[in-house]
């Protein structure tokens, strides 16, 4: 399959990789017809996906499953008036039904709006009215219908209300008795051009109000890369990337890329994150390809891995926020395997990676994928010289690469202000180092300069989770009282359970803040340690679970 959108589809070096890796993209693409129904044609039988969830289901999938099946609700979308252009918004947490709704609204041309199950009422009613969403597709569990009940009469474009079962409340649709009675979607004429919308994610909002990423076609092809580069992924693959359905990575790491090389893509639906459990079901199922963010490694390290088969596990990869050097060496002491590391954003595919030609380095997002022309600029628009710090960018004055964006949905100055002169500025910072490999700093809005210097909140942030009293951490800058630095470095942790009692008293909790600092001080350079340190129970994050430090910053303003 991979054959038909790459001309080199092997390669022995990054060097190979950087000259040689050259797209086939059709004017007409679609992935249900051209992936999982030209699999479905071609191996029928080969095993797509095995689901298996915490309330002992287990159900396995070939292509030729997946054919049937959504042929089938795109059989009953359509027959509900859903289409060409219509926006979905799909709350459907690990369940199976995601894929095959998924793949049909492809089939009829409809755009996809996958969404986490913790948004709110009012996220909810946002989302409608930015996207003028037609059709909502949840769970029928009442924490999620009663939301999006709620949320309905104010959202004038929302026709339908559809859940997946086993609730099914007055003014919802019935999702499998709907596919049950429906006719299959036959094809017939149908087409679409291959930079045709088809998919669209929100956003997660850390510094301002969701943007609404539109994506074309091309976006699953340039997934390749995600897969069989990053990956490591095979047709003999049994991957689990661990990840909800609302959020991004789980395009980037249990469709389309996967589907593309005909890998086995593994989900488990689940309620609560158990780490032993996780660990248990990759020997059980013999996955062979793991990915999660590093918050999922934080805690598996802490597991007793001998109690585990980990024999069938070859390849490990991580996304989503940088990794702390410490967790890298600790994984790696425990099991033999390198965790390679990516970046990429919601706007994005894989830009940067460690591929299996390079060697990983502990905390670098690793070099750029040959798909785009990357680099790092100064604030001058020059281009930054090895070691100097800079907004990474994307270069589009050649071609737009596939993978890339079509816009912020409705709003031109947005995309503007994000994407001119033929640069994409991605609003991260980072270095590159002599043999080529970036290294993150931050976010362009969460630098701190103090004393003159500029602080990497993430750099300070990973010197401070090396402390075995630190669970998680954020490290942001506040004024300084005594007005001498302009700004200095303030954390704000949130401490195990074994070092809460310390702070019972005024003495313990200055013994342990201090311990904290001189532990900081050793690890990285003396000026970039936390002068101020506060303890909560926990840290403000987006609905993605990532840090909110734009909400840290304002709490402290207005102190």
């Amino acid at each position: 399959m991979i054959e038909k959108f790459l001309k080199k589809t092997s390669f022995t070096s990054m060097e190979d990789f950087k000259k040689n890796l050259n797209f086939t993209v059709p004017e007409h693409f679609n992935f249900g017809y051209d992936v999982i129904d030209a699999w479905a044609e071609e191996a029928p039988d080969k095993l797509a996906m095995i689901w298996v969830s915490d309330r002992d289901e287990e159900r396995r999938f070939t292509f030729a499953d997946l054919k049937r099946e959504s042929d089938k609700v795109a059989g009953y979308l359509s027959s509900i008036g859903i289409g060409r252009g219509d926006m979905v918004m799909l709350i459907l947490k690990r369940r199976y039904q995601f894929w095959t709704t998924m793949i049909a609204l492809h089939k009829i041309g409809a755009i996809a709006i996958p969404a986490t199950f913790l948004l709110t009422t009012q996220d909810i009613i946002y989302r409608c009215k930015s996207a003028e969403i037609k059709a909502i597709i949840c769970c029928g569990e009442s924490a999620i219908l009663d939301k999006v009940a709620a949320a309905e009469p104010k959202c004038p474009f929302l026709e339908k209300m559809i859940s997946i079962g086993p609730e099914v409340p007055e003014g919802f649709e019935d999702f499998e008795a709907g596919v049950a009675a429906a006719k299959p979607w036959v094809r017939g004429s149908f087409t679409n051009e291959s930079e045709d919308p088809f998919l669209m994610y929100f956003t997660s909002g850390t510094s301002d109000e969701p943007k609404m990423v539109l994506h074309s076609h091309t976006y699953a092809i340039s997934h390749i890369v995600t897969a069989a580069f990053w990956h490591n992924l095979s047709p003999d693959s049994i991957h689990l990337t661990y990840s909800d359905t609302g959020w991004g990575k789980a395009v980037w790491g249990k469709l389309y890329g996967q589907w593309i090389v005909g890998a086995t893509v593994f989900v488990y639906d689940h309620e609560k994150f158990v780490p032993a459990e996780l660990l248990g079901l990759i020997g059980k199922y013999r996955i062979t390809s793991f990915c999660a963010p590093p918050t999922i490694y934080r805690f598996l390290i802490k597991e007793h891995f001998n109690c585990f088969d980990l024999s069938s596990l070859k390849y490990c990869t991580t996304a989503g926020e940088a990794l702390n050097p410490s967790v890298f060496e600790e994984f790696h002491r425990r099991t033999g395997i390198w965790i390679y590391e990516a970046f990429g954003q919601t706007e994005t595919t894989l830009t940067l990676g460690t591929f299996p030609w390079v060697t990983p380095r502990p905390g670098s997002m690793g070099i750029p994928n040959p798909a785009y022309d990357i680099d790092i600029v100064k604030p001058d628009g020059t281009r930054a010289a090895t070691g100097e710090r800079g907004t990474i960018v994307i270069h589009t004055d050649k071609r737009k690469p596939i993978g890339l964006f079509l816009g912020y949905y409705r709003n031109p100055k947005l995309t503007h202000k994000a994407w001119h002169d033929d640069l994409y500025y991605t609003g991260d910072v980072a270095y590159r180092d002599a043999d080529g490999y970036y290294w993150f700093v931050g976010r362009d809005d969460d630098l701190i300069k103090t004393s003159g210097y500029r602080v990497s909140p993430f750099e300070v942030e990973s010197a401070t989770m090396t402390h075995p009293a630190v669970v998680e951490c954020a490290i942001t800058g506040i004024p300084d009282p005594e007005e001498l630095r302009g700004t200095i470095v303030k954390a704000t942790i949130v401490l195990s359970g074994d070092y809460k009692p310390r702070l019972a008293t005024p003495e313990g909790k200055a013994a342990l803040t201090k311990d904290i600092q001189n532990h900081v001080k050793k690890i990285t350079a003396p000026y970039k340690y936390p002068r101020v340190i506060e303890f909560v129970d926990a840290l403000p994050k987006t609905i993605s679970g990532k840090i909110r430090h734009v909400e840290i910053r304002e709490k402290d303003n207005k102190k």
